[in-house]
């Protein structure tokens, strides 16, 4: 049924709450895995909110490498791809590249005002999303 899940990574809790989901699911279906993390171009408008992205190249791969890692030790084999851009758009790119039958991410709560339901990365992917899309809350 899940062929591939793709399972977009940060240094949130969420995300790491969202890990355990995937492990059932992988087992279950026999899946490929993909694990992305996404650089997020620093905000170009001078004086815009500082907000948790992950920009430092360096940060994004030791997360890669130690998520790949916690995989491996429940015996499953995990590919990585670390890319560059908005979060959302680039999660709905890979996923499209790849194939993927599912998205696995964590939700950070952020779309429970109604500026925020617009500009969460989750509600992003939700819309945009080629395949079906697993939010863990």
């Amino acid at each position: 049924m899940f062929k591939t899940v793709l399972f977009p990574v940060d240094q949130s809790r969420e995300a790491r709450e969202a890990a355990e989901k995937v492990v059932n699911i992988v087992k279950t279906y026999a899946s490929r895995l993909v694990i992305l993390s996404v650089v997020e171009p620093p905000a170009e408008e001078a004086g815009a909110p500082a907000r948790e992205v992950m920009t430092s190249p360096e940060a994004v791969a030791k997360l890669l490498s130690e998520a790949q890692s916690m995989f491996s030790q429940q015996g499953i084999e995990a590919e990585i791809i670390e890319r560059e851009g908005k979060p959302a758009f680039t999660i709905c790119d890979v996923a499209d590249e790849i194939g993927a039958d599912l998205i696995v991410m964590g939700c950070r709560g952020m779309g429970l005002t109604d500026e925020g339901a617009f500009d969460s990365v989750t509600n992003r992917v939700i819309n945009l999303s080629p395949c079906a899309v697993l939010i863990v809350p």
